[in-house]
């Protein structure tokens, strides 16, 4: 079993200095905590993955392809690999769990 604690990643994430942790990699797909604060600019481009975006805390908007949408803790939002996807209008510190499948490379 793996198992972890979402204040201890947040901990590694801040001490790297870093808007992302892998924290989890495995053969069908890896799991970050993505981090932006209120403000913050999102430069994410299109991966080469599908993702899930689960949001852990915080408010924004995110925009997948040409959907736009708000979020906050508890949302869930599928990105198809290949499609352009951003956070923006961020008015709370926003914290992600990221799942890619397959994992990111």
């Amino acid at each position: 079993m793996k198992a972890f604690r979402l204040d201890e990643l947040e901990a590694e994430r801040a001490a790297n200095e870093g808007a992302y942790l892998q924290f989890l990699r495995e053969r069908n797909m890896s799991v970050g905590l993505y981090a932006l604060n209120a403000g913050e600019h999102d430069p994410q481009k299109p991966h080469n993955q599908d993702e899930v975006y689960f949001v852990v805390s915080g408010r924004a908007s995110v925009s997948v392809g040409q959907e736009t949408t708000e979020v906050a803790r508890g949302s869930v939002v599928y990105v198809p690999a290949g499609v352009s996807h951003k956070f923006h209008h961020i008015s709370e510190d926003l914290r992600v769990l990221v799942v890619f499948s397959p994992p990111e490379s």
